[in-house]
């Protein structure tokens, strides 16, 4: 390894996405009837109320809090989870780098709504350049651009960059550990991230902010004390990198003290559910920084956040609009019903979860049972019975689907319905168009 690898750019500027004031002339104030299906419905008002539920947790916990914005990729969204009725943060963690690009793009950065961005990949070698250029632009107005570090080599291909600098900068670094999860980051108490630390600690481009971890494998929870085990498994991780770390700048000869605590970055929706004022009353009193929260699916949430039992279904923001567009009198299993209707996997995702479906019809005893590219099967279970009174369904329904997970079912779709029940006839009728940002 030598050198630069050849550099990507991201390229925002030849990105052409629908205009969102013609989206809006067109849909705005029409019945969700008149809609084309497959459609994506979000209802402002629970998403933001999810927004404000999630700050309260934060400062229950004692902590900040830091929005992933990857479920939405939207302007308006990201500004709702920053800017709540309860309280307010300027913190974000972006999945990819053209999501960075639309936030400073839309005047997010410009107007201070974001003030801190935090690229959640480990460092692409070869998208150093085009951070470094994002990371010139919230610069400024006075932010800050982090990233993600899990690898030595990482941390060479950066000093390589910054030596052909004039002027070589410090680069922000959440050090990224593994919680159990095995998707990305070392496990703190092992010779590999011990000599990751000493790398990062030699090089002269690089400042550790703190250490960040993500407990993905808390999505299978399914009660308010398995999200609270995963929770704590987090903060033990996260604590104990930083301990090691300390441990090394005290043995470091003319090292520098610290000025600011290192930031223990820890979340996923389940665990930043369980974040209450009880347990961080359990947490162990010596932490080695100070907590940081984050989490993404929670504005919108979808069946796999109700499966855990720390959500009611009336919190989901979000669901899918289908016509039932074939129906089949006893072809199903056990001679039950079965109908297909317009939404498939690129509407829909693939993804299966505990309730074994794809997505469940809201109001009826139909679940999205069998999946194709563009459409989808509605299958019954023998229990529920022959379709009777509100349960049937007709070709030309248009049905309501929450599918197994918000992130891949929005990413299917170009733009998003917004309704919002707590205006007087806004249940029903279109308030907005948001329109999410594509690429990486």
């Amino acid at each position: 390894m030598s050198g630069v690898p050849p550099q990507t750019k991201t390229p925002h500027h030849l990105v052409t996405l629908p205009q969102k004031s013609t989206l809006v002339a067109a849909f705005r104030g029409q019945h969700l009837d008149a809609l084309r299906t497959p459609a994506v419905v979000i209802d402002r008002a629970v998403f933001s109320q999810n927004c404000a539920r999630m700050h309260d947790n934060a400062k229950a916990w004692g902590a900040s809090f830091r929005a992933h914005v990857k479920t939405h990729k939207t302007a308006e969204g990201t500004r709702l989870q920053l800017l709540s009725s309860s309280d307010q943060t300027h913190a974000v963690v972006v999945s990819t780098l053209m999501e960075a690009c639309e936030i400073i793009k839309a005047g997010l950065v410009a107007d201070g709504t974001v003030t801190d961005i935090l690229y959640g990949l480990p460092l692409p070698p070869n998208k150093i350049a085009d951070i470094s250029d994002l990371w010139d632009e919230v610069a400024q107005y006075g932010y800050t651009f982090r990233i993600l570090i899990d690898h030595p080599d990482q941390i060479k291909f950066l000093e390589a960059f910054e030596s052909q600098r004039e002027n070589p900068r410090a680069w922000s670094v959440f050090v990224k550990v593994d919680a159990g999860g095995k998707r990305a980051g070392l496990v703190p108490n092992t010779p590999e991230f011990k000599s990751l630390l000493d790398v990062l600690f030699a090089s002269p481009i690089v400042s550790v902010y703190g250490f960040y971890c993500h407990a993905g494998q808390a999505y299978a929870s399914t009660s308010f004390d398995a999200a609270k085990s995963f929770l704590s498994a987090e903060v033990d991780t996260v604590n104990t990198a930083a301990g090691h770390a300390l441990a090394i700048l005290k043995g470091t000869p003319g090292a520098v003290p610290r000025a600011e605590p290192f930031v223990l970055s820890v979340g996923s929706t389940p665990t930043a559910h369980a974040a209450t004022a009880e347990t961080r009353d359990k947490m162990a009193s010596l932490l080695n920084g100070r907590l940081e929260l984050h989490a993404g699916n929670y504005p919108l949430l979808d069946l796999q956040q109700v499966h855990t039992g720390l959500v009611e279904s009336s919190r989901v923001a979000q669901k899918v609009l289908a016509t039932v567009i074939s129906y089949y009198p006893g072809r199903g299993t056990d001679g039950t019903d079965e109908a297909i209707c317009d939404a498939g996997a690129i509407a829909m995702s693939k993804d299966t979860g505990p309730s074994g479906s794809f997505g469940e019809v809201v109001g009826k005893s139909w679940k999205l049972g069998r999946i194709s590219q563009e459409h989808g099967t509605l299958t019954r279970s023998r229990e529920a019975g022959p379709p009777t009174g509100n349960d049937v369904v007709r070709v030309g329904d248009v049905v309501e689907i929450v599918g197994q997970h918000a992130c891949l079912t929005l990413a299917g779709h170009s733009w998003y319905y917004i309704i919002d029940s707590s205006l007087t006839g806004g249940k029903d009728i279109i308030q907005d168009v948001w329109v999410p940002w594509k690429g990486w």
